[in-house]
């Protein structure tokens, strides 16, 4: 059985368990004080090989990028078409779940209107009837040299504030270099720098574009981009999940 066969149509074992098996509290924690929470080893190396043997699979993809076509940095990405391979989905759905309600906390710390609803169905609905219908999940690959720029993954009105960077390859043995990176611009203060030392199976759980932070007159909006420093050695994939879909 090939790996598109492995990552598509063989149950995913235990993944649900293993996201609910989660100590939340920490998570929640740190996503509160710095935007960024990893979790570590989520994700068996056996599924982090079958996701990146995917990369060449045309007919999974709906859409291709060369980042420095468009001044995004170096490398390519691929975004999955729907159905998505079922380790996506699941940690799509499930991750969700759990995150809603603090996406929920933080709008209201926020003062933005907008809440969302228990079920990740309800919430693509939310964004099919806005006319957002294209699926965002991810891969990346990166080779020497090859970096992504700072950014934020938006992609139409309705935008899910949390978002997951899951790194598929091996540091110090498949890659050097390409540490994922995130900076913080509160108003009137230079940019706070970030680095991430992510291992093979790790998941991050970051902010998409801003989180709240309470001063001494309630919380105000700090804005957050990520990007990957410079690859020097080898080759690095990784997967992003977004949780919002694309115009």
């Amino acid at each position: 059985m090939n790996a598109r066969d492995k990552t598509l149509s063989s149950p995913v074992r235990g993944i649900e368990d293993r996201i609910e098996a989660i100590d939340w509290r920490p998570v929640a924690a740190e996503l509160d004080a710095q935007g960024a929470a990893t979790i570590e080893g989520l994700i068996t190396p056996a599924e982090c090989e079958a996701l990146a043997a995917l990369y060449p699979l045309d007919t999974l993809f709906r859409s291709s990028v060369v980042m420095a076509r468009h001044g995004f940095g170096r490398g390519e990405y691929r975004y999955f078409a729907y159905p998505l391979p079922e380790l996506i989905s699941t940690l799509r759905k499930t991750f969700y779940r759990r995150l809603a309600p603090m996406a929920n906390r933080w709008h209201e710390a926020m003062g933005m209107p907008v809440r969302f609803p228990e079920q990740h169905a309800e919430f693509i609905a939310r964004c099919q009837a806005a006319g957002q219908v294209r699926p965002t999940p991810l891969l990346l690959k990166y080779g020497v040299g090859d970096f992504n720029c700072l950014h934020q993954d938006l992609y139409g009105e309705h935008v899910f504030p949390l978002q997951l960077v899951l790194l598929l390859s091996r540091p110090g043995r498949d890659f050097e270099g390409g540490e994922f990176v995130m900076t913080e611009q509160r108003p009137r203060m230079q940019s706070r720098a970030m680095v991430l030392p992510l291992r093979q199976g790790d998941v991050a759980v970051i902010a998409v574009r801003h989180r709240p932070v309470q001063g001494p007159r309630g919380a105000y909006r700090v804005i957050l981009r990520h990007g990957v420093s410079q690859v020097r050695s080898g080759q690095r994939h990784t997967a992003g999940i977004i949780f919002h879909d694309a115009t």
